[in-house]
């Protein structure tokens, strides 16, 4: 794990040629807010990821200091990146939960030391300079994506699902150059792939992969992408019978609906938490401690009450049915007075859909590229004389891009794509990153007083 990287970091390393706490630092990405990093958009904040073993084995460590409420997120033109935001105003406003609050602030990620602490992102929120955030990794599974279980008035049977879900979920453990740490993974397929968090296995000198039965594999890494915070792993002399993970359509996730968390939270194997599915298109943003120009995380998250703690990065979370709807990647925490933190029932999780779709590029390169739209944003507001909108102000546009093709232009202000709102730069490019290259998409704006919709054909982010 490498020491923390700054959240204020303007650059994102496209994995391996992404950025997320990648290794490799690239071009700037003209998609990401400036100063948003793995989860916090903080113009000042102290965002920090500890990807590396903490100094005591029961309680997450390296918290960093809350930014002020509302911070500014700043971006370099490459596809969506958000600036400096101001205070919204007090008229009506459009767009669920983010509307005008804009991304989640991480102050910092965590991996825990020795057997008793796991991969987790802290970072902190607008609303509040007191809470922090932390992420959480793991997904994995090559079968087909079916819909997430629907809600129904009957409870879930969890203890199937933890049987199911088990035997498809993994410990790992790390050795780096600064000590030990431990995370979560999720079984792909019956050859010992195994999906989990870049920050889990960043530096990894040695990886030893325990299954269910208690049994330790040596494994080694296929591909990183920090711009996600997403690994592949493999083990290197996997066991027969190995059940890959079933993963749902993460588009069809609803608020409300019940959820299973599975990981090795603080060191304890096989450990399970429940919950709902609090809100869907969280914008959360992440980055390192030490300012070395990392590149920051920025992910349109699932959002659940369901307690994460370090050890379950890179863990899955299934629906009713079992299936993996997300892969856990961070959590809001309040420290405490030593700057260890826990669950306070705001955990975040990288949609399936991203999951697999990545996942899917590690295993046959090893790298992964990202959608590209070839704008500059900062927060902002608009109105249409009706009600005042919240979203992304587009800066510049970058020449020869998806953005300079369409009818897009500077100072429109980017309120959702699609059906998915957009309440600010942050979350801009959060969205953006879980679309697929070559895709076409519907940006809903607000130009000259008025609603307009503009049609857009992704690019590949180039590095």
């Amino acid at each position: 794990m490498d020491p923390m990287k700054d959240a204020h970091s303007p650059q994102e390393n496209p994995y391996g040629s992404s950025d997320r706490s990648a290794p490799g630092h690239d071009a700037p990405d003209h998609d990401a807010p400036r100063d948003g990093a793995w989860g916090y958009d903080t113009p000042s904040g102290d965002a920090r990821r500890h990807d590396h073993p903490g100094p005591t084995p029961t309680a997450a460590h390296g918290a960093a200091t809350p930014p002020p409420p509302f911070p500014a997120a700043q971006t370099p033109a490459a596809g969506t990146s958000p600036a400096p935001a101001t205070a919204p105003p007090a008229a009506p406003r459009r767009g669920p939960g983010w509307g005008g609050v804009g991304a989640l602030v991480v102050l910092g990620m965590m991996l825990s030391s020795g057997a008793t602490l796991g991969g987790v992102v802290v970072y902190d929120q607008f609303l509040d300079p007191d809470p922090e955030v932390s992420t959480q990794p793991g997904t994995g599974s090559t079968s087909a994506a079916q819909p997430a279980a629907a809600i129904t008035g009957e409870a879930p049977n969890w203890a199937a699902v933890a049987d199911q879900v088990s035997p498809s979920t993994v410990a790992i453990k790390v050795a780096t150059s600064a000590g030990t740490a431990q995370g979560t993974g999720v079984i792909l397929d019956d050859n010992g792939a195994i999906l989990t968090n870049n920050h889990v296995v960043e530096g990894a000198q040695e990886i030893q992969v325990s299954t269910s039965d208690g049994l330790s594999y040596p494994a080694s890494v296929v591909g990183t992408d920090p711009t996600t915070d997403l690994a592949v792993i493999r083990m290197e002399s996997p066991p027969e019978g190995l059940q890959p993970a079933t993963f749902a359509d993460s588009s069809t996730v609803e608020v409300g609906q019940p959820v299973m968390a599975l990981g090795t939270p603080l060191g304890l194997e096989n450990t399970v938490t429940t919950g709902i599915i609090s809100a869907v298109d969280r914008p959360v943003t992440a980055s390192g401690e030490q300012g070395d120009g990392a590149e920051a995380t920025y992910t349109s998250a699932l959002q659940t009450d369901a307690a994460i703690n370090p050890g379950n990065s890179g863990g899955p979370l299934v629906d009713a049915a079992g299936q993996v709807i997300g892969i856990n990647t961070a959590i809001a925490s309040i420290p405490n007075a030593s700057g260890q933190a826990g669950s306070i029932g705001l955990g975040f999780a990288i949609p399936a859909s991203t999951a697999t779709m990545i996942a899917e590029q590690l295993q046959e390169d090893g790298t992964a590229e990202h959608a590209f739209v070839g704008v500059t944003s900062t927060n902002g507001t608009a109105s249409d004389g009706a009600a005042t909108y919240s979203g992304a102000e587009v800066i510049s546009i970058e020449p020869d891009s998806p953005a300079a093709d369409s009818s897009l232009k500077k100072g429109d202000l980017i309120i959702g794509v699609d059906d998915t709102p957009v309440g600010g730069a942050a979350a801009l490019t959060g969205v953006v990153r879980g679309l697929e290259i070559g895709s076409t998409h519907q940006f809903e704006v607000v130009r000259d007083g008025a609603l307009q919709s503009v049609e857009i054909t992704l690019g590949v982010r180039s590095s």
